[in-house]
């Protein structure tokens, strides 16, 4: 065991201890430490924190302590400072750090020597927008921050106290956009339907943070060179994206940016100072008459038939087509109610599918009339029996989006097809697409 002398030093008036010891090479080493106690009144608790330390102290194991997780500091620092804080102090200090900041910082992995203060306003800034903290908390928890890490500075473990250039009531520093981006991501996931959030996360997480990335721009960097987001826009047309595609991109980007101006982050939204490209004209182009039927043809007997025939004659969405219940078609009255839709959306890598009873705007949600050749096809199916009214027509719709017929007597050599088909990603070079519904 290393032999630790140790004795105690008055430093701007406060008590320091200073430790000595030979390493391994036989070369004298010191350490300095602060009690945290003033010298008047203070020297019997000195000396006995003093012996105390001369006995627990390990220099190897000391000089790893900035290898420490912060978390395992904090609760490190307050096993050491209970002698030197009085019974009240102590309890809030415990209190704030085990329901507070430790719970936080668990989720970062930080080491002592890895936080900055760009953590430590990360920290403030999500307790004073997220959990909604009081200034008079903020001050405190900056308080108790600031002790626990001047005793790592005063231990030589820390150069410098990363927290006091941190205003904990202030949103002044800088911030990186990608953080604030994907911060803003998750913050929409509870305030947007799930299919609008998928859209956010495919555009965010795929296209804008791998570019913004590399540049590590703040938001205060964009607020003075909103050149920045054009020279964005500018590199995904020159890859060959649609305008009408980054268009969507610069939707999430200003949107991101407008809510960093309503909570004060920055001064205004550089988004609004760029020029977005021009939307392009959707040329639509349309069957004649011979066309359709070649297609009819070509895709008679195929479990995708009633869908093809569907969007042939009524140009209806994708999703409404494979949305339609049989409770939807009026056999008496000849019409067809588009009431019900159904969408995928991927969100954390899984794709999922989503049933509602509305369709994508109130305009869609309309009554047709039921064509002499789809409900030819549907008489043919099946006979619906009262239990089958809220039931959707197909039998599946991913991942091949084919929609099927409800089973019937003679439908059985048409179902084992239709179990045997291929992935769609099988299908993909063997069926050309004939029509996009």
């Amino acid at each position: 065991m290393t032999n630790v002398a140790g004795h105690l030093r008055e430093q701007n008036g406060m008590y320091q201890m200073i430790l000595s010891w030979k390493d391994t090479n036989g070369k004298r080493r010191t350490k300095s430490i602060s009690t945290g106690l003033p010298v008047k009144g203070n020297k019997k608790r000195a000396e006995s924190l003093l012996r105390q330390t001369q006995k627990e102290f390990n220099p190897e194991t000391m000089q790893q302590v900035s290898d420490l997780s912060v978390p395992e500091y904090l609760t490190r620092w307050l096993r050491e400072s209970v002698m030197n804080l009085s019974p009240d102090t102590y309890g809030r200090y415990a209190y704030d750090m085990g329901r507070v900041i430790i719970p936080y910082f668990e989720q970062k992995r930080l080491s002592l020597k890895a936080l900055s203060p760009r953590d430590l306003e990360t920290f403030f800034r999500y307790e004073r927008q997220q959990e909604e903290a009081s200034v008079q908390q903020l001050l405190d928890w900056h308080k108790e921050l600031t002790d626990a890490l001047q005793y790592a500075v005063d231990s030589n473990w820390l150069k410098t106290n990363p927290v006091k250039t941190v205003d904990p009531c202030l949103d002044n520093s800088p911030v990186l956009f990608t953080d604030f981006l994907m911060d803003w991501l998750k913050m929409m996931k509870s305030r947007v339907e799930i299919t609008t959030y998928a859209g956010y996360t495919g555009s965010i997480t795929k296209r804008i943070v791998p570019y913004f990335k590399q540049f590590n721009y703040t938001l205060q960097d964009l607020e003075q060179h909103p050149k920045y987001i054009q020279d964005f826009y500018q590199h995904e047309l020159d890859r060959g994206l649609s305008a009408n595609t980054v268009i969507h991109y610069h939707a999430n980007i200003r949107k991101c940016l407008q809510y960093a101006f309503q909570i004060g982050m920055i001064r205004s939204n550089p988004a609004d100072r760029v020029e977005r490209p021009r939307k392009e004209k959707f040329k639509s182009e349309v069957y004649n008459a011979e066309e359709l039927e070649q297609l009819f043809t070509a895709i008679q007997g195929d479990p995708a038939e009633f869908g093809v025939i569907m969007a042939a004659f009524y140009g209806l969405r994708r999703s409404e087509i494979v949305g339609l219940k049989w409770d939807a078609i009026d056999f008496e009255n000849k019409k067809i109610s588009i009431q019900h839709t159904v969408v995928t959306a991927k969100v954390n890598g899984t794709v999922t599918e989503i049933a509602r009873d509305k369709t994508k705007t109130k305009s869609s949600r309309r009554t047709l009339p039921l064509i002499p050749a789809c409900e030819q096809m549907l008489n043919n199916w099946v006979t619906v029996t009262s239990a089958q009214q809220a039931t959707f027509i197909h039998i599946w719709i991913s991942p091949v989006r084919y929609l099927l017929p409800m089973p019937s007597s003679g439908s059985s050599q048409r179902r084992q097809k239709c179990e045997n088909e291929p992935d769609a990603g099988d299908k993909k070079e063997k069926q050309p697409k004939i029509l996009r519904f």
